[in-house]
């Protein structure tokens, strides 16, 4: 690892964020990418003790009072500007290039999953029931990485680079509340660029960056129906109103609006995940309430797939003379990326890692971030990571969020540098 600034004020969200020095000096023209590369393996160790740290420690939701702690005594000694959120347990830590510039901001999650881990790892969760089964603590750990290979770069940096250590990911939506409280502009003005990096527990080699221009990741939205019929005897269900075989109506009517009324090309998923009704066989229930999941990869089609949603279900609903309620909730917004910030993402993978450090996406994931809440201010791009154990196949290796799902500290060498590399290059450009 290089050696490293030292002195790293620490404050709360109150805190003003400091100007910046009058005094600078010209940045070198561009960095020496092989050389960071050498201080990203070099520094991985220790990254993976970080990692293997947080990992036992997982937390869920917005305050993640035990992960803030390790993340501020990881960047002590960096010499940055750090305030803390107040609404939820975030870190934003600002560093400063040795000359004037644009800012760029750099993201890492922090929370983890209601989750029971069955990894066999060494250094499994030690919290039950929680899990960092999508590999939020590798984020953490690359994020501080890619700090301490900015900071002993400062040098190089015309400008600012913003470090967003986020809580709630998981459903939460702790990137929006992060940019209410001022993310965007930590700096001291609007950053220009936002990079992001995810790992994955499968499909991808250890190692290996892939994204896409334009939609990345879909627009995850969520409806609770309830409908209202009239409870009975099961052996007369004509003196009733019976909402059970209404509700699996809806389901089968849902899936035909999706192959019927949607391009193949800019798709829909709905997925009803909960059907709940009745308390035993011979009772008709007065209700029964469904649960699904709404997945789109657009902004048009996210529009229509909620009027189609709720046009099937008070349709289905009315046609068998039964109330009902359709609470649709708007989830995370598409995650889209800009076409000029993936080439410069791959061009820049390709320089550090070799012609297989990058693969382009040919379509998009159906999950969902909230960093598209980022994405929809600022130009950038986010990054799928390989994480795969090594010697396991990417193919059959269990996915995210599952309780045996296992990450390749290897993916630690990766995520720090592509990510300083891209602060690096792009605030370069803007020095011009």
């Amino acid at each position: 690892m290089p050696n490293l600034p030292s002195a790293s004020p620490t404050g709360t969200a109150a805190d003003t964020v400091a100007t910046v020095p009058a005094a600078r000096t010209e940045p070198a023209a561009r960095t020496d990418l092989a050389a960071l590369a050498a201080d990203a393996a070099a520094q991985a160790p220790d990254l993976a003790a970080l990692r293997h740290r947080l990992h036992r420690v997982p937390e869920i939701g917005l305050h993640l009072p035990v992960t803030q702690a390790l993340v501020l005594e990881a960047l002590d000694g960096l010499d940055l500007e750090i305030t803390t959120g107040t609404g939820l347990s975030s870190v934003v830590a600002v560093l400063r290039g040795d000359a004037p510039g644009l800012a760029v901001l750099l993201r890492g999650d922090m929370d983890a999953l209601p989750v029971t881990e069955d990894s066999g790892e060494e250094f499994t969760s030690g919290h039950p029931g929680v899990m960092h089964a999508c590999g939020h603590d590798l984020h953490v750990a690359g994020l501080v990485g890619a700090a301490r290979l900015l900071a002993a770069r400062r040098s190089e940096i015309a400008g600012s680079v913003v470090l967003m250590f986020q809580p709630g990911e998981e459903g939460d939506g702790g990137a929006e509340i992060m940019i209410e409280e001022g993310v965007l502009d930590a700096a001291g003005e609007r950053v220009v660029a936002a990079y992001g990096v995810h790992v994955t527990s499968a499909l991808l080699p250890a190692g290996v960056l892939s994204s896409r221009a334009g939609t990345l990741l879909a627009a995850a939205d969520s409806v609770h129906v309830t409908l209202h019929g009239r409870g009975g005897h099961g052996s007369q269900p004509h003196l009733a109103q019976d909402p059970v075989p209404v509700s699996a109506e809806i389901v089968l009517a849902l899936q035909t609006a999706v192959t019927r009324q949607f391009d193949v090309f800019d798709p829909v998923v709905v997925t009803v995940g909960r059907i709940t009704a009745g308390t035993t066989n011979n009772v008709i229930p007065s209700e029964a309430r469904l649960e699904a999941t709404v997945r789109s990869f657009s902004p048009g089609a996210r529009v229509r797939a909620r009027e189609a949603v709720e046009r099937v279900c008070a349709g289905v609903a009315a046609a068998h003379g039964l109330g009902v309620e359709v609470d649709y909730r708007p989830g995370y917004p598409v995650t889209s990326n800009d076409a000029a910030e993936v080439d410069r993402a791959e061009a820049l993978a390709h320089e550090l890692f070799g012609a297989d450090g990058f693969v382009r996406a040919d379509v998009p994931m159906s999950g969902a971030e909230d960093f598209s809440y980022v994405l929809e201010q600022v130009g950038g791009a986010y990054l799928m990571l390989g994480a795969t154990p090594v010697g396991v196949d990417p193919r059959t290796a269990p996915f995210n969020h599952s309780a045996q799902a296992r990450f390749a500290d290897e993916a630690l060498v990766t995520g720090p540098a592509i990510l300083a590399a891209l602060a690096l290059d792009r605030l370069a450009d803007a020095h011009g």
